[in-house]
C-alpha cells in the first residue's frame, strides 16, 4: 500500500491527525507572515480544535459536531477562521469515509453549510455570492473526496469477494474433480487389480490342496504366496474404500494400513520377505521408530518394502543390502544400500518404474528430500524425514552428512 493509502487508510486516524494538527501549528507560528500574530482567542479556539481531533479521532460524528461548534463561535470572535474551519472540513471527510449510512454524512454536510452561512447573514450581495461559492471548497471538496474513497473502498471489497467466491467455486471444482478421478482409480483398482489378484491367491490355495507330496520348501514358498496375496487383497480393499469415501474412513489413507507402535514388526516382516526373495539383508533399526506418528511410519515402511524390492529385482538374487532407520532429534533417517553383486533373475527387466517417483513424491510430502544414486558397485537410497510439526523444514533441504550410511 503507498503512502496515499495509508494516508486514508481507516486505521492510521491519529497519524492523520497529528499531522493536520501540526500543519495547523505551522499555519499560526509562520503563516501569518506580514499580518499581525495571531490573538490569544485565535490560540485558545485552535488548540481546542486541535486537542478534539486528536481526542475524537476514534469518533467522527463528535469531532464533526464539536469542530462545527467551535467554528460557529470562531466567526464573530476572531478575523482568520482558517484553522477552525479545516478542522470542520476534514471531520466532514473522516465521517463520510467512515459513516456506515449515507444519510449521516449528508446531514453533517447540511450542518456544516449552516454554520458557513451563519458567517454570510449581512453581508452584501457580492461577499455573499463569494462566501457561497466557497462553500464548494469547504463543503463539496471533503464531501467529494470522502465520498471517493469511501467507493474506492467498496469496490475493493467487492473485488476481494468475488475473487474469494472465484477461489471457492475453482476449489469446488477441484474437489469435484479429485472425487471423479478417486472413483475411476477405486473401479480400476476393484475390476481389474484386485480381481486378478483373488485369482491368484486362490490358484496358490487349490495348489496347495491338489498337490500333497510337495517338497517343503515349495510349500513353504506357497505359504509365503499365498499369505503376501491375502495381505495385498487387504490392502487394496481398504484404499479402495478410501478412494470411495475419504470422509468414511477413520484418517488418511496411510493411516488405515499400519497401527502405532507396529512400525518394528512390520519393518522387520518386510526384511524377512526379501530374505526369502533370496537377498541377504542386514538390518539396522532404532527401537526408537515404534514412537513415531502413523504417517511418518507408514512412509519408511513403504519406503523400506520399494527399496528392498528394487534391491531383489535390480541387484539380484544373493545380494547383500543394509538397512538402515535411525530417529536423531525427532528426525527419522532412511537409508538402503545394497553391493550390486547378486544374479539378476531372468525375465526381470532392467529399467525401472514408477517406484522411485512415488518414493520422491511421498517423502516430498513430509517435507523431505529423497536421494538415489550408485555408490561403488551398488546402488543407495536415503532420505532424512523431518520432525512433525512447525518445526519442520521445507521439501529440499540438503541432507546433512550424518545421514549417510556406509556402503555394505
Amino acid at each position: 500500500m503507498g503512502w496515499v493509502g495509508r494516508l486514508f487508510d481507516a486505521r492510521d486516524t491519529l497519524a492523520r491527525m497529528l499531522l493536520l494538527d501540526l500543519s495547523g501549528v505551522g499555519y499560526l507560528v509562520v503563516g501569518a507572515h506580514g499580518r499581525p500574530g495571531p490573538t490569544a482567542t485565535q490560540w485558545l479556539l485552535a488548540l481546542a480544535a486541535f486537542a478534539v481531533a486528536l481526542l475524537c479521532h476514534r469518533r467522527p460524528l463528535l469531532n464533526l459536531l464539536l469542530q462545527a461548534a467551535l467554528l460557529a463561535a470562531a466567526f464573530p470572535l476572531v478575523d482568520d477562521v482558517m484553522i477552525n474551519q479545516v478542522g470542520a472540513s476534514w471531520a466532514l471527510l473522516e465521517l463520510t469515509m467512515r459513516a456506515t449510512r449515507p444519510r449521516t454524512f449528508w446531514l453533517a454536510a447540511g450542518l456544516l453549510v449552516v454554520v458557513d452561512l451563519t458567517d454570510l447573514v449581512g453581508d452584501p450581495i457580492r461577499q455573499a455570492l463569494t462566501g457561497l461559492f466557497g462553500l464548494a471548497v469547504t463543503v463539496g471538496l471533503p464531501l467529494l473526496l470522502g465520498l471517493v474513497v469511501r467507493t474506492t473502498r467498496e469496490l475493493g471489497r467487492q473485488a476481494e469477494e468475488r475473487a474469494a467466491a472465484e477461489q471457492r467455486r475453482r476449489e469446488s471444482e477441484s474437489r469435484a474433480a479429485r472425487a471423479d478421478e478417486r472413483s475411476a482409480i477405486a473401479r480400476e483398482l476393484h475390476d481389474v487389480l484386485a480381481h486378478h489378484v483373488a485369482s491368484m491367491v486362490l490358484r496358490v490355495g487349490v495348489a496347495r490342496h491338489v498337490l500333497p507330496d510337495l517338497d517343503p520348501r515349495v510349500g513353504a514358498v506357497f505359504d509365503d504366496v499365498h499369505g503376501t496375496g491375502t495381505a495385498a487383497l487387504t490392502d487394496l480393499r481398504r484404499l479402495v474404500a478410501v478412494l470411495r469415501d475419504p470422509d468414511g474412513v477413520r484418517g488418511d489413507a496411510a493411516l488405515t494400513v499400519i497401527e502405532l507402535g507396529a512400525l518394528p514388526a512390520a519393518l522387520g516382516a518386510a526384511v524377512d520377505r526379501a530374505r526369502q526373495a533370496g537377498v541377504v539383508v542386514e538390518a539396522d533399526v532404532d527401537a526408537a521408530v515404534g514412537t513415531l506418528d502413523a504417517v511418518r511410519g507408514q512412509a519408511v515402511l513403504r519406503l523400506t518394502q520399494e527399496a528392498l524390492t528394487n534391491v531383489a529385482k535390480h541387484a539380484g538374487a544373493a545380494a547383500r543390502a543394509r538397512l538402515a532407520v535411525s530417529v536423531v532429534d525427532g528426525a527419522v533417517h532412511w537409508a538402503v544400500t545394497d553391493d550390486g553383486h547378486g544374479a539378476a533373475p531372468a525375465g526381470v527387466p532392467s529399467g525401472g518404474g514408477h517406484g522411485l517417483v512415488g518414493m520422491r513424491e511421498r517423502v516430498e510430502v513430509l517435507g523431505g528430500r529423497l536421494e538415489a544414486g550408485p555408490t561403488g558397485a551398488g546402488w543407495r537410497v536415503r532420505t532424512v524425514l523431518p520432525p512433525a510439526g512447525p518445526e519442520r523444514p521445507t521439501a529440499g533441504a540438503p541432507l546433512p552428512r550424518s545421514a549417510a550410511p556406509e556402503s555394505a
